[in-house]
């Protein structure tokens, strides 16, 4: 009997020792399991539907991920902060090797990605960064603040702006509207903008009638082209009465659609329409922009952005170092991530065949 005991006693060691081995393995040990090398499934969390640019990110991505041996998860959030946290858990719940996401809201993920940091998954931010957690490992995105330069200085060059002059003796005006509030990447668009435009304001060269001039006053919540036709409505309507708008810094081709209807709306047509940035490179825009409508866009090759993408994860899944092009610029609040930054294109009238070209569109979708 005592024979026994001592076996028993040894077999429950054994056996807690083994169970304490397999918690381990399942909150992750080595993070990045480089040793089961490629296949398992990638989650990939992307906001919403309602912008074809998302559509088109998520089965690029897809598709990719694919192409380098792996299964995808691919949802969408329907903008609702709610929707992607449901997401991402269910992701680490099944046990997804890596997350990809693009946050709704940037700030809202700490909890549910110090679950996946438990669960060994590693992270990376999809051109926009998630914020306040020190559980993202990478991020994929644009350079951001140059986009914001390019529709800042699109402007002036329509304007025919050369450098700000206080004794020009000629003014134009402009509207200002900014990205959603939630969007992490809203103040690098302003912020690289207003470093253009700025001087103008100064020289009185360029002149905000609303004086909405904050990033605060200008924000479009989830980037909505309905409420930023609104906002427009009221700014034509109380603002200019007689007087002319001359120029609108739009961030975004969905709000710059319902800007220029705005517009239209209050008698705007052909040539009296004023210079409208976007961004994007949507069907819908380029369209508007060859009728003379839309005045110009920001092209981001999302299908570049979604194999930089790949890339990152591939590397991080099979024991590699991601490449990364920018290590300082990226702080969350709680790490600098390291970052791979592409670089977007103005588009205008003058060449939109670059996007036939890039085979981004047929000439035929084009007509």
């Amino acid at each position: 009997m005592p024979t026994r005991r001592r076996a028993a006693a040894l077999a429950a060691v054994l056996l807690i020792g083994s169970l304490t081995a397999c918690g381990q393995e399942a909150r992750g040990g080595s993070r990045y399991k480089p040793d089961t090398g490629k296949g398992g499934t990638i989650g990939l969390a992307m906001p919403t539907k309602s912008s074809e640019r998302w559509i088109a990110d998520g089965k690029n991505m897809a598709e990719q991920f694919r192409k380098a041996g792996y299964k995808t998860d691919l949802q969408y959030g329907d903008d609702k902060v709610e929707n992607q946290v449901a997401q991402i858990e269910n992701m680490i719940t099944k046990g997804h090797r890596l997350l990809v996401v693009a946050a709704i809201n940037g700030s809202a993920l700490t909890e549910v990605l110090q679950r996946a940091n438990d669960a060994g998954i590693p992270v990376i931010s999809y051109d926009r960064l998630i914020l306040g957690t020190p559980h993202v490992d990478y991020y994929a995105s644009f350079d951001n603040e140059k986009v914001g330069r390019l529709q800042g200085q699109y402007i002036l060059d329509q304007l025919k702006l050369k450098k700000p002059d206080k004794n020009a003796g000629e003014s134009y005006s402009i509207e200002l509207f900014a990205g959603s509030p939630n969007d992490n990447n809203t103040k690098y668009f302003w912020g690289g903008a207003m470093k253009v435009l700025k001087p103008y304001f100064d020289s009185g060269q360029l002149v905000v009638r609303s004086k909405q001039t904050k990033m605060n006053q200008a924000t479009t919540q989830d980037w909505n082209g309905g409420i930023a036709q609104k906002r427009m409505d009221d700014l034509i309507s109380k603002s200019y009465g007689d007087q002319k708008v001359d120029a609108v810094l739009s961030p975004y081709d969905g709000m710059s659609l319902g800007i220029i209807s705005a517009l239209k709306s209050a008698g705007y047509r052909g040539k009296d329409l004023p210079v409208v940035t976007g961004q994007d490179a949507e069907l819908a825009s380029v369209k508007s922009i060859i009728r003379g409508e839309q005045t110009q866009t920001v092209f981001k090759d999302t299908r570049k952005l979604a194999q930089q993408a790949v890339q990152m994860g591939d590397a991080l899944l099979t024991g590699k170092k991601p490449e990364v092009n920018n290590t300082t610029d990226y702080d969350n609040g709680k790490r600098v991530v390291p970052a791979y930054l592409l670089n977007p294109v103005s588009v205008d009238k003058s060449n939109t065949e670059l996007l036939v070209d890039e085979g981004y569109f047929t000439a035929g979708q084009l007509k």
